[in-house]
């Protein structure tokens, strides 16, 4: 830190004698011009004081001089700073800052010449020798001019430039250290000095906070770094085995001063000096940006020309080197892959070799190729592929890309097989492996044949489709598309492309491409396996282009094989629809007299792939009269059409028919119009017992649809087809599909007694019992969709035996528990269907035990059916296990029995199901509960309560609109209100009450006639009627 103004003269003197002394008794010189000069100058001023002693020690100096001296000590002291700078720090430190240092002198000694002057201007005429003293010093130091050096400007410039973080090339490096050795006086290969200074600068910035200081020295220790590697044999060594004298080392006049490798290209300077071009260039544009001018980094000269000479005759001399080195790298190369075994180490050396020669003198590759290197390489990887693992492997392919941009050596490669062995490393462990793979594959993909040939290979494209779609590796992927985009151009290979996963290629040629061009790729998609997605991207695509293909006679078979390949995704269905395929198609099927049975399949199985998928194709039209597909005309022409189609037409037609018998938007018409064709049904039965699967698969189906909606006019039609649908329903050579559609239509037609006993029988109950119990759904709940149906199928067989129940029927229904079978499906099945079916045949079940009660009021001692059969309402004292519902003893066994059967929880269940159908099946079956009115009824309802019957059914009754389901749940809340105590409960229900009112206002007559008597029985009949109903119940 810089002390402060001497108080007094004496001190000044003082001051400025320290001063001096420390500016003048170093003692080497100083490497630098400004501190020299401004030492020169202090021995002066030394000079002055010592011969003038007494004179400026004395008390009586005038206040002028005495200020002078003040600011002689100060001005002094803070120039000894500087120049101790230059003296105790780095050289290379002083260099970054010279600037800044020079003009601290400069300062300096301007304001000591000012002050020497005042001294001067304050001495008497009597002091002449000291007076003509002070004026020289003043005048020569306010005169001098502390600059630096040109090479010190230029080498300031440089690591300033430095010091903002800039890349700089390896030639750019040489020469910043050439010059930076120059200025420090350092020979620049006197590696040693040149480190020495470097950490001589770290020490220097160790406590600096100097950002750009710190990016030199990073700079500065890279540079050294690269400097110091000095080529050795290693460049061009190729095995140990060889002898010394065996490789021909460089001369010095070789290398290049800047990259220190033997050059390429050598060119001299007006300087003399011989340099690689590219380096040299490098160094004069560095030279421009840094705003210097362009030197010889070797002389540092600064050149007025940047005229670049062809060192011919020296490139001849390193060519020929260069030729008799390669000579013998190759023919170490050739002995090492020639050995029987493979020597990891040798053989990733020659691969390095083979690379370098390829690389950096590619008029060489010729004596690589006819050696056979390239030869010995591809079979090295086609040989030992798995004992030189991945890292070799990559290598490899890396010296045969290279050695690639040689035709012949191409050729050879091709010739060898490098194509299959290529995409065999497209899986390799490592990236390297694979990204140089990839890259061989690039460089052969410009020729159309090796496309070809690439696609030819199994599994070639899919694997490059997968690496172009791997964003984990961007720059793989980038190159993998590359190679699939150029192979994209070649025609031949589209439709392995379209395999691999890539359609755009095929879809372009078909959306733009020539008249024959679309037919050869529709053609394509007719004939491959897609999947989903696929179909799904060509049917968006490409479905509007292919429908107007149709038009052209030679473009027909494709398209239509494209589009029934198409129109087997489901999805795909509404797009179709929205490209006009039905009116395409439509006419090829019913209409044109000559079209093709090739053409018809095709047309046929597109519908029938369409109409599969309901909710679209209903509303489209089909002709330009707006015709529908459902329409009567061509419902009947299909019909009409099916006995001189193919069989394969026929198939395909009968699967039509099922789809739009199938769909709830056109099944109401296209079933009626099947019934009314007059042999609609004829049509279709013979097909039920046709020899071919698919026909009589599509032919039951269609006839369970019809049965389901015309069972009781079609009966007549399939009476003497009954012993075949059961044959078929017990046949196991029969498909799943055959046998529930067989047991669905034959619960679908109304049989009488005597076809129930005759054509199924006892045993036949037995064997549905079995199958519905081993048909019960897994643990997710879920059954197939054939299973689901032939459980709908037998449970609607079994409701067959609950219609008319006799003895030997009620000993059937007991043994095998059929209300505990319906109960049962209640629960599992989630089948809108089958549950109505289930809650039917507890109805049907119920009612018959209600009726056979009723048939005998004095039964016969108990035999484990509902209380015996025995009807014991109105006696007097009733036995303690009488049945609450019954009012007479139940079994478990009987079957006959609700609440001992435990079915009336699943069936309040059932009640809030979203199907209406099941919702009045649940509302019946329960309702057989409350049919009798006798003695016994109070008990009756109130055990219905217990089990939270009434509230479930009047909570349905309160959300109802007028209707089937409302009427039918209406009735049995009448009859349960009738009881004292359920009418109490439940006669402050307000929603209740609005309900009935509603229904009393809005319902049928049955109703309203219902609703009333409700009312009446809640004392509520004031809100609807000013008098009593005529028809109240009395009450219990």
């Amino acid at each position: 830190m810089t002390s402060p103004p001497p108080p007094t003269a004496a001190a000044a003197v003082e001051s400025i004698h320290r001063s001096l002394t420390e500016i003048t008794s170093c003692s080497s010189p100083d490497s630098f011009d400004s501190p020299r000069r401004f030492t020169a100058f202090g021995f002066r001023l030394q000079s002055v004081l010592n011969h003038h002693h007494h004179f400026l020690n004395s008390d009586s100096l005038p206040p002028a001089i005495q200020t002078a001296l003040k600011g002689i000590a100060s001005d002094l002291s803070k120039a000894v700073e500087t120049v101790s700078v230059y003296r105790k720090r780095s050289k290379i430190f002083v260099l970054i800052n010279c600037k800044s240092l020079s003009s601290s002198l400069q300062q300096h000694s301007s304001a000591i010449a000012s002050w020497l002057a005042l001294i001067e201007s304050s001495l008497s005429d009597n002091l002449s020798d000291l007076r003509k003293k002070t004026s020289d010093l003043s005048r020569d130091m306010k005169e001098s001019h502390f600059t630096v050096t040109e090479n010190e400007e230029r080498v300031h410039r440089t690591l300033q430039k430095e010091g903002e973080g800039r890349p700089t090339s390896k030639a750019v490096q040489s020469a910043i250290i050439m010059d930076l050795a120059r200025c420090l006086g350092i020979d620049s290969n006197n590696h040693g000095e040149l480190i020495n200074q470097v950490n001589l600068l770290k020490t220097d910035l160790t406590n600096s906070n100097s950002v750009s200081g710190r990016r030199i020295l990073v700079s500065l220790e890279e540079i050294l770094a690269n400097w110091s590697i000095v080529p050795g044999r290693s460049t061009f060594s190729v095995d140990s085995d060889f002898e010394e004298e065996a490789h021909i080392l460089p001369f010095k006049n070789f290398l290049c001063p800047l990259t220190k490798e033997v050059m390429k290209e050598p060119v001299v300077l007006e300087s003399s000096q011989t340099y690689e071009r590219t380096a040299i260039e490098y160094w004069f544009e560095r030279c421009l940006d840094d705003g210097r001018d362009p030197t010889c980094p070797v002389t540092g000269q600064v050149l007025k020309s940047l005229e670049l000479k062809p060192n011919i005759g020296l490139a001849g001399a390193i060519e020929e080197w260069v030729n008799r080195n390669v000579e013998i790298q190759v023919k170490g190369a050739v002995e090492q892959l020639s050995k029987e075994s493979v020597e990891v180490e040798g053989v990733e050396r020659v691969l390095d070799v083979v690379y370098k020669i390829s690389e950096e003198h590619p008029s060489n590759r010729f004596r690589v190729r006819n050696a056979g290197v390239v030869v010995m390489i591809v079979k090295l990887l086609r040989n030992s592929s798995k004992s030189i693992g991945t890292v070799l492997r990559g290598k490899a392919l890396m010296a045969l890309l290279s050695m690639a941009k040689d035709e012949e050596s191409k050729q050879i490669m091709l010739e060898e097989g490098i194509t299959r062995l290529a995409i065999h490393s497209l899986i390799g462990s490592s990236e390297k492996e694979r990204e140089y793979a990839v890259k061989l594959l690039l460089e052969f993909s410009s020729d159309e044949a090796f496309c070809t040939r690439i696609a030819s290979e199994k599994g070639a494209l899919v694997l490059l489709s997968s690496m172009a779609g791997n964003l984990e590796h961007p720059a793989l992927a980038n190159l993998a598309e590359e190679v699939l985009t150029r192979m994209e151009r070649v025609d031949d290979i589209v439709q392995h492309l379209a395999a691999a996963g890539r359609f755009e290629p095929l879809l372009s040629r078909l959306r733009g491409g020539p008249d024959d061009v679309k037919i050869e790729m529709s053609s394509i998609i007719g004939r491959m396996t897609l999947t989903n997605s696929s179909k799904e991207q060509i049917a968006r695509q490409c479905a509007q282009t292919l429908v107007e293909l149709l038009s052209k006679p030679e473009g027909r078979t494709s398209s239509l094989q494209a589009l029934n390949n198409l129109s087997e995704l489901d999805d795909n269905a509404t797009i179709l629809v929205d490209a006009s395929v039905l009116p395409a198609t439509i006419p090829i099927l019913l209409q044109e007299q000559g079209a093709s049975a090739e053409w018809k399949e095709f047309a046929a199985s597109t519908i029938a792939n369409i109409v599969s998928n309901p909710g679209h194709w209903e509303l489209a039209a089909i002709d330009k009269k707006g015709n529908s597909l459902q329409s009567e005309s061509v419902v009947f022409s299909l019909l009409g059409h099916i006995f001189v189609a193919s069989p394969q037409c026929q198939v395909s037609i009968l699967h039509i028919l099922h789809g739009m018998a199938s769909s709830p938007q056109a099944a109401e018409s296209v079933t009626t119009h099947i019934k009314n064709s007059g042999d609609g049904i004829k049509t279709i039965i013979p097909f039920l017992e046709y020899p071919e699967v698919e026909h009589r698969i599509y032919a039951f189906k269609l006839t369970r649809v019809l049965t389901e909606r015309f069972g009781n006019d079609l009966v007549q039609e399939l009476s003497d087809k009954l012993p075949l649908l059961k044959e078929k329903l017990l046949d196991n050579q029969s498909t799943d599909s055959e046998k529930s559609d067989a047991a669905c239509i034959l619960a679908n037609l109304p049989l009488s007694e005597d076809e129930v006993k005759t054509i199924l029988g006892a045993s036949f109950v037995k064997w549905t019992v079995m199958i519905l119990k081993k048909q019960q759904p897994i643990s997710n709940g879920r059954t197939s969709r054939p299973t689901s149906s032939m459980t709908e199928g037998l449970l609607g067989l079994l409701l067959h035996f609950t219609r008319s129940l006799d003895q030997e029927t009620i000993s059937l229904v007991g043994e095998y528990q059929l209300m505990s079978i319906f109960c049962e499906q209640l629960s599992f099945s989630a089948k809108a269907r089958v549950k109505k079916l289930a809650a039917d045949g507890l109805k049907n079940l119920s009612e018959a035990g209600r009726s056979l009660l009723a048939a005998d009021p004095e039964p016969t001692p108990p035999q484990g059916f509902c209380a015996s059969l025995v009807f014991m309402c109105g006696r007097s004292s009733p036995k303690p296990s009488a049945c609450p519902i019954h009012y007479a003893p139940c079994e478990n066994n009987t079957q006959l029995c609700l609440l001992k059967s435990n079915c009336i929880r699943p069936l309040v269940d059932l009640l809030r199901d979203e199907d209406t159908t099941v919702q009045i099946a649940a509302v019946e079956a329960l309702s057989t509960l409350v049919l009798d009115t006798s003695n016994c009824y109070k008990r009756a309802v109130d055990e219905l309560e217990k089990h939270e019957v009434i509230g479930a059914v009047i909570d349905l009754f309160t959300e109802l609109r007028p209707g089937v389901l409302q009427e039918k749940a209406l009735w049995m809340i009448e009859r349960a209100l009738r009881v004292d105590g359920p009418a109490h409960r439940y006669s402050l229900n307000q929603s209740l009450v609005r309900a009935l009112v509603e229904a009393f206002k809005h319902g049928n007559a049955n109703a309203k006639r219902h609703a009333q008597d409700a009312l009446t029985n809640l004392k509520q009949i004031s809100g609807v009627s000013g008098k009593a109903s005529s028809q109240s119940r009395p009450r219990r």
